[in-house]
Order: structure tokens, then sequence, then C-alpha cells
């Protein structure tokens, strides 16, 4: 995996990252958006088009958002997202990380 969806996307989710990714490797959860690890070419396009910056590098990840790189791959494996998240519905669910967070 190379970039993640941290906590500044929860209850933001625009979908401008979405929009910009060329391989559509983001995918909507309820409250987020989650980049698959697999499918992530790398690009960095979608970090710029974030207008929260909640997207961050792995390898740069500040350490108090270290708990989304594991949230991401196991949210887009445990609902089985693949294949392009741009012209899916959202899921409907978040991982725990991002569902036990109080809505602002």
């Amino acid at each position: 995996m190379a970039y993640v969806v941290t906590e500044a996307c929860i209850d933001v989710m625009d979908r401008a990252c979405m929009e910009e990714c060329p391989v559509d490797c983001i995918y909507p959860g309820d409250r987020m958006a989650y980049i698959h690890p697999d499918e992530c070419v790398d690009c960095g396009k979608c970090m710029p088009a974030c207008p929260s910056e909640a997207i961050h590098w792995e390898h740069k990840m500040p350490d108090d958002l270290q708990p989304f790189v594991s949230a991401n791959a196991e949210f887009v494996s445990e609902h089985g997202l693949e294949g392009g998240g741009e012209d899916i519905d959202p899921v409907g669910a978040d991982h725990p990380i991002v569902a036990q967070r109080k809505p602002e």
C-alpha cells in the first residue's frame, strides 16, 4: 500500500480523491473512504485532491495515524471490495476505528 485515508476524512468524504484516482482504488465506507492496498499504484494523485488533507503516504505516516494503515486494508478485505470504488454506493459500514468515533 502506498497511500492511506485517515481520520480527517471521517464525516467529510467529498470523493474528490476518488475522481482523481486513475486506478479507481478508493472505496466509500459509511463515514470515510478507504484505499485498497493491492490496487493502489503509488501515483499520489489522490493526496492533493483531498480537501481535508486526510490522505498520507504510508511511509511518512504520522505516528498517531498509524492505525489507519491496517484499517484501510482490513476494511476493503472484510467487505470484499475490488475492481473500482468510484461507481459503487457507500458500503454502509466502517472499520471499527472509524465507527467508534462520535460524529462531529
